[in-house]
């Protein structure tokens, strides 16, 4: 069985991909910073397959590579690594964004997504195999209005995700990314700092992607024979043509 490490399972993608994972047979290794859910999924998921909680911010870099290096033999393994947690943190033109947004979006979206791989690549690179999916968003391909600090964040795990591929690629590791458009879950509600009216009105007027959506496109990723790497993907829901056209409904 192989054994996959997903951060930021406790909502949205994380979550979903962790129960669609679970499906297909594959070990789980949840991570996020709220362990009431990570034991609540650990209780639904672990009567499928075997699962492991650690709870950690990514932002953290020491806590990181404590956590992974806890691990147990059971779970030392790791296979498949799904680089998850994100976030977006306000939507400011340049000139009045708060700069505590501005380190969080760097810090998660970018530098919490290197100490992780970081931290896992060695045990990748002696085994000569792994598939890393680094999550990233519409907002890494095209740049919209007060999206500034949070595009920037997603391009950069973009290039990232570009160079992993090359650097690792004489170790037989897949490296892949998959950029999502608009998706239902928790995202606008971080984004929106809790104005659940500002958040919901995102989703209302078209049907958006949902959380499930991306956790089968990812399951289909990782479970490709393992000549085939979908190296780049990007999935919209059929209302949105891109960053910033999108057909809404009055």
């Amino acid at each position: 069985m192989k054994t996959a490490l997903i951060t930021g399972a406790t909502s949205g993608i994380g979550k979903f991909t962790a129960i669609e994972l679970a499906k297909h047979n594959i070990n789980l290794i949840l991570c996020g910073r709220r362990q009431e859910r990570l034991d609540e999924l650990q209780n639904e998921l672990g009567k499928i397959v075997n699962v492991h909680t650690l709870c950690f911010d990514v932002r953290d870099k020491d806590k990181v590579f404590d956590a992974i290096e806890s691990l147990t033999d059971t779970f030392a393994q790791i296979d498949i690594l799904i680089n998850n947690a994100g976030n977006a943190h306000g939507l400011d033109p340049i000139q009045t964004g708060d700069l505590e947004d501005w380190d969080a979006m760097m810090d998660i979206n970018v530098k919490g997504l290197l100490y992780v791989s970081k931290a896992i690549l060695p045990k990748m690179i002696a085994q000569q195999s792994g598939h890393i999916i680094n999550i990233g968003s519409i907002a890494g391909k095209e740049v919209y209005p007060n999206g500034n600090i949070y595009c920037a964040s997603k391009h950069a795990v973009d290039a990232i995700n570009k160079g992993m591929r090359i650097d690792l690629n004489p170790h037989g590791i897949r490296v892949g990314a998959i950029h999502p458009g608009l998706v239902e879950t928790e995202f606008s509600k971080v984004r929106f700092k809790n104005d659940d009216k500002r958040a919901d009105n995102v989703y209302k007027g078209y049907d958006p992607l949902m959380p499930e959506d991306i956790a089968d496109i990812i399951a289909f990723v990782v479970t490709r024979p393992y000549h085939v790497n979908i190296a780049d993907l990007i999935v919209l829901p059929t209302a949105q043509a891109s960053a910033t056209v999108l057909n809404k409904k009055s």
